[in-house]
């Protein structure tokens, strides 16, 4: 059974960068699996932030996370990171990893597996 967990959250101020981790265990991703991070801020919907394929390549990112953020991987360890520079207030939401079969998407219903997210919050 495909289990993700993330860590890495917390308090900053804005400005400042958190790396969140995404751990997987339960399987190992081979090349044609997607992995991506989301969030969801309070009373909003939740957002695609990044994606690649889980063994490495490409990466896209949206609008809001280009220049700023940046996906990493530990292939050995089976774990995905999210670096997040120049944080700001609007950044402020759960962060989510998610695991599916379609590399490059960016919508939440085509990922299967998903963590339980890491509350970041960015202070002004």
């Amino acid at each position: 059974q495909v289990h993700l967990v993330e860590s890495g959250g917390g308090l900053v101020q804005a400005g400042g960068s958190l790396r969140l981790s995404c751990e997987a265990s339960g399987v190992t991703f081979s090349t044609s699996f997607a992995v991506g991070w989301f969030r969801q801020a309070p009373g909003k919907e939740r957002e695609f932030v990044g994606g690649s394929a889980w063994s490495g390549g490409r990466n896209y990112y949206a609008n809001s996370a280009k220049g700023r953020f940046i996906i990493s991987r530990d292939n050995a360890i089976n774990t995905v990171y999210l670096r997040m520079n120049s944080l700001k207030p609007e950044d402020t939401a759960v962060y989510y990893c998610a695991v599916g079969r379609w590399i490059g998407s960016t919508q939440s219903q085509d990922y299967d597996h998903w963590g339980q997210g890491t509350q970041v919050t960015v202070s002004s």
